[in-house]
């Protein structure tokens, strides 16, 4: 009881908080570690920063946290730092007067204004330039900044949760993200471990996402192999829980006679049995890689690409290719290559 204990917290708020954490499937060890961290800090009012592979579930853990803290009643605003260009980030973070630029019409209000009283969940922290991380840091700092276009001080009272699946250190460590601001946004670090290091939650989640893909297509699963299940456990992962939705909403959808069919292939011929497991794991990953590439005519980009099909953005798959030595056939297609700057942007980061 005394984890939830908050003067501003009533029994109902610590009732719904308990529920939001319940709605986390699995029972792992690693996973009770990530829960109970969350738990704890959710009654503070500290800023979070949620590290881990992508596809890991840390927007979920995000949203959970804020339901249980005093601030549930209050807005839980989200920016993916990744899907704003730059040029745009700093009016979607603090918003804009009428005439601050080209184009500005009306004034518009930002994110941290909407969050007020609330949480901003700060999605890819670590794809916020240089430039604008000062102003940021201030306002962890001070919780005040200005608009666009105008010398007004606003102040906001905003909890913020970052995540990020870089490598936030070793990005200070090169000049790629500055010390100060990577300190204050981590107070409180919460590390999400992969799916692979996870698997005796594969059963639950595999039954969860059954349940919620059936309902959802309007079909009745009443088998799930065993076959399907062990694979599921025996199978990398590298797309996380993302890669096993899209897994299951697949297999949902090529159901015949109420039983979910096996989609994934043997992921441990043996060749590659007795070699280490950070070998293996890379061996894994490259003939799938291998194997998406080849389906999707070397495609990568695009809804119907080899990174949609594997749950990876399209510059995380180029990266993930030149480390594991994957390179185009000539007579492949150009589309993933037509930037290189995107290339050696993301190669520099990873």
């Amino acid at each position: 009881m005394a984890l939830w204990d908050s003067g501003s917290m009533t029994m109902a708020d610590q009732d719904r908080g308990a529920r939001r954490f319940e709605q986390i499937v699995g029972n792992s060890a690693a996973l009770r570690v990530v829960l109970e961290q969350a738990k704890r800090v959710a009654a503070a009012d500290s800023t979070v920063l949620i590290q881990g592979e992508t596809g890991t579930g840390k927007e979920l853990i995000a949203h959970a946290i804020h339901i249980a803290s005093p601030r549930s009643g209050h807005p839980f605003i989200k920016l993916n730092c990744a899907a704003i260009p730059f040029e745009l980030l700093e009016s979607e973070l603090f918003g804009y007067e009428r005439g601050a630029f080209t184009g500005a019409v009306s004034q518009n209000v930002g994110r941290f204004e909407l969050a007020d009283k609330g949480t901003l969940f700060l999605d890819e922290v670590g794809d916020i330039p240089l430039s604008l991380q000062p102003k940021l840091l201030r306002v962890l700092q001070e919780r005040e900044f200005e608009r666009l276009g105008s010398g007004r001080t606003h102040r906001v009272d905003v909890r913020v949760i970052a995540a990020t699946h870089r490598n936030l250190e070793r990005m200070v460590k090169c000049d790629q993200f500055r010390s100060d601001f990577y300190y204050r946004l981590s107070v409180f670090p919460i590390t999400l471990p992969p799916l692979r290091e996870r698997p005796e939650d594969i059963r639950a989640l595999v039954e969860h996402y059954v349940h919620v893909f059936s309902r959802r297509i309007g079909k009745h699963i009443a088998t799930i192999p065993e076959e399907f299940v062990n694979a599921s456990r025996d199978y990398a992962w590298p797309g996380n829980i993302r890669e096993l939705q899209n897994v299951i909403e697949r297999a949902v959808i090529l159901s015949d006679r109420e039983t979910l069919p096996n989609l994934l292939r043997p992921v441990r011929p043996p060749s590659i049995c007795n070699l280490p497991a950070r070998e293996h794991f890379n061996e894994t990953e490259r003939i799938r890689m291998l194997d998406a590439l080849e389906t999707t005519g070397w495609v990568i980009g695009g809804p119907d690409g080899a990174a949609a099909r594997m749950g990876l953005k399209r510059t995380t798959m180029i990266a993930r290719m030149k480390r594991l030595a994957i390179s185009r056939p000539p007579n492949a297609s150009l589309d993933q290559f037509s930037s290189m700057d995107c290339q050696r942007k993301e190669i520099n980061q990873a």
